[in-house]
């Protein structure tokens, strides 16, 4: 789909070949910019109202406490963004307690804000974010996961992430119990940059080489969104598989550089403080 705003795109959730339903969930308002993905779990029909009440209630919440913030590299945009998150968190928690059936209700969540040539990027969980620049794939999130966290203390390689037998365990995501620490960046757009959402429905059955390949030979947001899922659904098409697809018409504020990791990050990560 497109639009009248400085973005073009398309999104699309697909149930996969294995699984009995979908716990996925998309939300895209690109008026406002703004896109999220979540990817439910849980007990029964659980993770789909996780992941629904997600996609129904951050929008309307994100949008109101930035109303006002022009520049989403004001320090505020990306505090707000990750408290909108933890009460959100706090929120599907409390729902889950004490009724059958729903325990370890929860989702993960990855949201892409686009505005006056900035996109602000949040996430709890595996679902990850990507910006494509020039031919190049850059992951804009970290997976907040047991493989992940393995990795960066050097005990596992790339390679031995994709077999390890924790590689679907998360250690954070919405409804989680104790303290959510949603983390937030912010990063400068050039015209014709791709943003890329997605649930680990895609990024568990296709590598980014293949990804970054088919970005780069479907021009048309719609052709390129089916496609992915597509390679996904060939590829085994194990989990559910959600996609949002973004292409910035809007202002430049990115340099004009062929190397896409220069591209700024106009604020720190920034993880929600604890307490």
């Amino acid at each position: 789909m497109t639009s009248h705003s400085p973005i073009n795109y398309a999104g699309f959730t697909d149930m996969g070949k294995v699984r009995k339903r979908n716990e996925d969930a998309l939300f895209a308002d690109p008026i406002n910019g703004l896109f999220i993905v979540a990817d439910g779990m849980g007990g029964h029909a659980s993770g789909n109202l996780a992941s629904k009440i997600v996609v129904e209630t951050l929008p309307t919440v994100l949008l109101s406490r930035l109303d006002g913030i022009f520049n989403l590299s004001d320090p505020s945009a990306a505090q707000k963004t990750c408290q909108a998150i933890k009460e959100l968190s706090d929120r599907v928690r409390s729902e889950s307690e004490g009724k059958p059936g729903f325990s370890g209700m929860g989702s993960t969540v990855v949201l892409a804000l686009a505005r006056n040539g900035l996109a602000l990027v949040a996430h709890l969980g595996d679902s990850r974010a990507y910006l494509f620049r020039n031919g190049r794939l850059q992951k804009l999130t970290r997976d907040h996961s047991v493989v992940q966290i393995l990795f960066d203390a050097g005990e596992l390689t790339q390679a031995e992430m994709e077999t390890h037998p924790a590689k679907n365990q998360i250690t954070r995501f919405v409804g989680m119990r104790g303290d959510a620490q949603p983390e937030a960046r912010v990063v400068e757009l050039a015209h014709g940059d791709r943003l890329l959402l997605c649930s680990d429905g895609l990024t568990g059955m296709v590598d980014e080489t293949a990804i970054s390949k088919k970005l780069l030979e479907e021009a048309d947001t719609e052709s390129a969104c089916q496609a992915l899922v597509k390679m996904a659904n060939d590829a085994g098409g194990k989990d559910n598989i959600t996609v949002a697809l973004m292409d910035w018409r809007g202002p430049q504020t990115a340099r004009p550089d062929p190397d896409l990791y220069k591209t700024t990050v106009k604020v720190p990560i920034h993880k929600n403080p604890k307490g």
